[in-house]
């Protein structure tokens, strides 16, 4: 019988009335499920407590999800947050040594939103620690008073690089190399990290999606949301296809590794 896909599905750690949980939104779970046929299983934000290569082997990609959190500014060099930033200091220490190990072994990496800003930090790049006070960039956060609906609206246009990773995910689905996304984030990058390769950028030129060039598997970061509503946008349903295809070809190889050893 063949075995279903197992992707990891990062959570934030949060308080739950007087207890710490470990908790992600549904929205990124139903891609997952839904759109690629896979097995979601949620993965603690307990820093070293659980090692990454353990987690690794436990897994054939890896899902860094969105988050009200910030990345803590000491990660890149740079001033305490603003007071009342929130942060999630135990997700930091989780997710900044995975994401390089990951890609390292090749396992597959899909990093949304704050997902990707810890990508970008996890290989040396800086960040805006608050987009819409840097001259030169919109406003790039979401009305908190505003529906669902409303925060997750398209929000301006995505320009997307000729030759890329998100290229080829749009091929096919897209006319031209733009399309229209949402935009919910406070934090932006600022420096790209070391052997990233930007693959999209908003109309204020704010980088939107990169990728890790030489990478051995799918390994795309992107700053919007293709989690939400990802039937209904064609390019975020070429992202989860291409993220799922990757991921099956990470199961399948390792069923092989398991099955020559058998023999």
């Amino acid at each position: 019988m063949q075995i279903e896909c197992v992707i990891g599905v990062i959570a934030d750690r949060t308080q739950i009335g007087l207890h710490w949980a470990h908790a992600a939104h549904d929205k990124y779970v139903a891609p997952i499920i839904d759109g690629m046929g896979a097995l979601a299983v949620l993965l603690p934000a307990c820093g070293g407590r659980q090692r990454v290569e353990a987690v690794m082997r436990c897994v054939d990609g890896l899902l860094f999800t969105g988050s009200y959190s910030n990345v803590e500014p000491h990660r890149y060099g740079e001033g305490p947050s603003a007071p009342g930033t929130l942060h999630d200091p135990q997700r930091d220490a989780t997710t900044l040594p995975l994401l390089r190990a990951a890609i390292e072994a090749g396992v597959p990496v899909l990093a949304i939103c704050r997902g990707f800003q810890e990508l970008n930090v996890a290989y040396g790049g800086t960040l805006h620690q608050a987009v819409h006070a840097v001259e030169g960039f919109i406003d790039h956060r979401e009305k908190r008073d505003a529906s669902l609906d409303e925060q997750y609206g398209q929000a301006h246009a995505l320009l997307i690089e000729p030759g890329g990773l998100l290229a080829a995910c749009a091929r096919g689905v897209l006319k031209a190399l733009e399309t229209q996304v949402n935009s919910l984030h406070g934090q932006g990058i600022a420096r790209l990290g070391e052997g990233l390769r930007v693959e999209a950028r908003a109309p204020d030129g704010l980088i939107e999606a990169a990728s890790v060039m030489n990478a051995q598997a799918f390994a795309l970061g992107v700053q919007w949301h293709p989690e939400w509503q990802y039937d209904d946008q064609p390019l975020s349903q070429a992202i989860f296809a291409a993220f799922g295809a990757a991921c099956r070809e990470a199961r399948e190889a390792k069923e092989a590794i398991l099955a020559g050893c058998a023999s």
